[in-house]
């Protein structure tokens, strides 16, 4: 610490909340929530990371922290308010996907925080959920880091009509290094626009990579006007919760090491094909269980 700064290779900045799953008749509750999922990744991969979220002073808040903390999490004491810990209902279908019912609060801290990230990243209902959302882009704007990385796992029952959060999720984009997105996000920010429209459109606002996952599809990655497609993994599906945060907390993990150079179709390629890997361990057990450094192939 040098006059009172800490410095950290990311602060990643979202909302945390409880997952509670149904998969028939069982019922069991998880920390989750997309950014603190992406930390928990990055945290799981030996990042120094640290995370501002929003969380009740209240035994679901106490669990999420200590399952944070035990995977390398820093949880900035400005995280914590007044308000219950938010939480998402998730109840698995029959094809292993999820379908959710929130009652989430957001509202970041407006409070200058004592920490140097040379990555922010941030996105899902923070980017998009008054009063937190502006907030965020305080936070963004004031921190001015080197790399932005944004994932808007959107919501659409949460943060209301497309052209409302078209706009903002362009605000964010421009600030951006790395966009990441799902084909849902795609269809849902731009209607009528297939995948290799999107990646151009979006990287036109700023960003250096953008990518958009297809599920057992794989993804399609764009930089410097290339596409390269990483193709699926084939796995046995128990859930999807947090496959898409595990790819995303790839790229936040792995991208820095190519910042600033001249990315080639083979070094995209790699970043997804890393990123795929990791979800597929993710998809293939229970939660929002994101993969520890030891089950990774080595970094790029």
């Amino acid at each position: 610490m040098t006059g009172g700064i800490t410095t950290a290779d990311v602060l990643v900045i979202g909302e945390a909340l409880m997952d509670i799953t149904t998969i028939g008749d069982e019922v069991t509750e998880m920390p989750g929530g997309g950014p603190a999922n992406v930390a928990l990744g990055l945290g799981r991969r030996g990042s120094d990371v640290a995370l501002l979220t929003n969380l009740g002073r209240d035994s679901r808040g106490s669990l999420i922290t200590r399952h944070l903390e035990r995977s390398g999490v820093w949880v900035l004491a400005e995280s914590f308010g007044a308000a219950p810990t938010s939480t998402a209902h998730a109840r698995i279908l029959g094809d292993g996907s999820a379908q959710y019912d929130f009652s989430l609060t957001w509202l970041a801290s407006p409070a200058e925080i004592s920490v140097k990230p040379r990555t922010v990243h941030t996105g899902s209902v923070a980017a998009f959920l008054a009063p937190g959302d502006a907030l965020v882009l305080e936070q963004l704007d004031r921190l001015n880091p080197e790399i932005v990385t944004f994932d808007p796992n959107i919501r659409a029952a949460l943060i209301g009509d497309a052209a409302s959060v078209r706009s903002r999720f362009e605000e964010f984009a421009r600030r951006s290094t790395v966009v990441k997105l799902s084909d849902e996000d795609a269809g849902f920010l731009y209607p009528g626009a297939n995948e290799v429209e999107v990646l151009r459109t979006i990287g036109q606002l700023g960003p250096h990579l953008v990518a958009v996952t297809r599920g057992a599809e794989g993804a399609i990655l764009s930089a410097h006007g290339q596409i390269v497609h990483v193709p699926g993994r084939r796995t046995a599906v128990v859930d999807t919760i947090g496959a898409g945060d595990t790819f995303m907390a790839s790229l936040v993990a792995d991208y820095p090491a190519m910042h600033g150079k001249d990315l080639t179709y083979e070094m995209i390629y790699e970043l997804g094909s890393r990123a795929a890997d990791a979800a597929a361990i993710t998809v293939g057990r229970a939660g929002a269980d994101l993969p520890w450094a030891n089950e990774l192939t080595a970094g790029v």
